[in-house]
């Protein structure tokens, strides 16, 4: 059996094939998922799995370099987006390297989806919950 905090089996298959700056995306429920990525639907119920339970899951195995979100969030889900602020910033601590912020308005991020190795789904119910994650390097 793996040992460590993150036991599913596909995202760390995904995790384990990405290269400097590719993506893999963390979403809400809600977030259309595009057809040129692989679908991980992790969801439940509504609210199961969190988005900042597998935000922190995922981080556990991937080196980040930079993450994207959707300008939308500040004023429209202050709460994740304030807890998004503590992972990155925490995350950037453990790794020993800075994590850049990226905003882009929803509509652009949708279509930077397209280019992500996965999209994770949640049972995440709350608006603008989503997440791109580039990956970094460990070296």
């Amino acid at each position: 059996m793996k040992k460590g905090q993150l036991l599913n089996s596909r995202i760390s298959a995904v995790i384990s094939e990405m290269g400097h700056t590719d993506t893999i995306v963390i979403a809400d429920a809600g977030l259309p998922i595009p057809a040129s990525a692989e679908r991980i639907d992790l969801a439940l119920t509504t609210g199961v799995p969190d988005f900042i339970t597998t935000l922190l899951n995922v981080l556990s195995e991937l080196q980040v370099e930079k993450i994207t979100v959707a300008e939308e969030i500040i004023k429209a889900n202050h709460t994740v987006w304030d807890m998004i602020t503590a992972v990155v910033k925490k995350t950037a601590k453990t790794q020993g390297k800075p994590v850049e912020t990226a905003m882009v308005s929803h509509e652009r991020f949708k279509e930077m989806t397209k280019n992500a190795k996965a999209v994770i789904r949640t049972g995440e119910c709350t608006p603008y919950a989503n997440i791109i994650l580039h990956s970094g390097v460990v070296f």
